[in-house]
């Protein structure tokens, strides 16, 4: 779905442990060159190359990956991507998250002791699925470092919010050009309207709340929810009222 000039939301289906559902990676992009925020789960490069191919995008002009966190739903085709283009591009991340995107420690979620107590009371089928997405999690270096504040040189700007809660290193991005946020997890949305920090999700309700204030210093006309999709009425007075709302 077109957002703004050089904004695509893709829609991409997401299968894990028998629940299905809708992801949202962004696309970024000019004449020469795309950049992809977060990369779907495993075994989704196909479906992200027909998305790009859609949009009318080559997959040749990809140039850079910017990871918003480090949970498997984000960072999942990374390995795939690069393997595809050779190594031969950015990935850009928070230094808190990094660890665990280049496989150095643990995942915050869904860690080996957690996954393996899940996959003891599993049906057999689902079980040899979810044995291969999660106990063998993609790694990338990441090859550049970003924190909150960063103004990315690309399409008119973009600018780095750094919202942990969600994951230590969680950030979401600022479109400039466009006035677009692109919240990663920071933020969920259903039927166009912006909800709070999934709780289930977020180790750190308070500091996601927190984290989520910033969003009130930007003028923001569309907000993309990786999980929950466009959000586009009267946003800037969906996000004070929810701010006021959960910090009450």
């Amino acid at each position: 779905m077109k957002i703004a000039n050089g904004v695509e939301m893709l829609e991409l289906e997401m299968s894990i442990m028998g629940q299905t559902s809708m992801i949202h990676p962004t696309l970024l992009y000019d004449d020469t060159t795309a950049i992809l925020v977060d990369v779907g789960i495993p075994g989704q490069l196909k479906e992200i190359q027909a998305a790009m191919d859609k949009a009318g995008v080559p997959f040749a002009n990809l140039q850079a990956v910017i990871l918003t966190h480090q949970d498997i739903d984000h960072v999942g085709s990374i390995e795939e991507v690069l393997d595809v283009k050779g190594g031969n591009i950015d990935v850009y991340a928070h230094a808190e998250d990094k660890p665990y995107i280049e496989g150095d420690k643990e995942p915050i979620k869904l860690n080996r002791a957690q996954v393996e107590q899940m996959l003891a009371n599993m049906p057999a089928e689902m079980r040899k699925q979810a044995e291969a997405m999660l106990l063998n999690r993609p790694t990338a270096k990441v090859t550049q470092v970003v924190e909150d504040g960063t103004i990315l040189p690309f399409f008119g700007g973009i600018t780095v919010i750094f919202t942990p809660g969600h994951t230590p290193g969680h950030i979401s991005l600022y479109l400039q050009a466009s006035k677009t946020l692109i919240t990663g997890d920071a933020l969920v949305s259903e039927n166009g309207k912006v909800l709070g920090p999934n709780a289930q999700a977020t180790p750190d309700m308070g500091e996601a709340i927190a984290s989520m204030q910033k969003f009130l210093n930007f003028d923001i006309e569309k907000v993309i929810c990786y999980h929950g999709g466009l959000c586009a009425d009267n946003v800037n007075q969906q996000l004070r009222e929810l701010a006021q709302t959960l910090t009450q």
